[in-house]
């Protein structure tokens, strides 16, 4: 659990289970979203209301290992696997409290321009931020 730079716990919520008792898998991919996200506007200076660039999503991948259900909490790893000059791929270990590996996923921004929509270079502070956790 140390290969990763940055960690978060998100608490799973009653309506995350799904009918067969478990947290759903699309709710894997809202987690990793969070946490993705939340380190990019604490850590690397991401301002949602401002006229910087934006972060989307091209891809996400996820492999499920193991369930997790509420009231159970999602402990969170963040890796940067990649670090292009407009794109991050992230890799992230989602884990239970008592260390079972739940599931293991990619997430891939490009940086764009917020009005156009075309790739826009990664800017300081957010390339060195990044970095940071690159292969951490």
């Amino acid at each position: 659990m140390t290969e990763y730079g940055y960690w978060q716990d998100v608490p799973t919520r009653w309506k995350d289970n799904d009918h067969y008792g478990h947290v759903n898998n699309a709710v894997h991919y809202s987690v990793m979203d969070t946490v993705i996200n939340t380190w990019l506007i604490e850590r690397a200076g991401l301002d949602l209301d401002g006229a910087g660039p934006i972060g989307l999503c091209v891809e996400s991948h996820c492999v499920y290992k193991a369930s997790v259900s509420f009231p159970d909490v999602i402990s969170v790893g963040l890796r940067v696997a990649h670090l292009g000059t407009s794109s991050v791929r992230y890799e992230t270990g989602l884990f239970r409290a008592d260390r079972t590996l739940v599931a293991e996923g990619t997430f891939t921004h490009v940086f764009v321009d917020r009005e156009t929509r075309r790739p826009v270079p990664i800017a300081e502070p957010m390339r060195t931020e990044l970095a940071k956790l690159v292969n951490a």
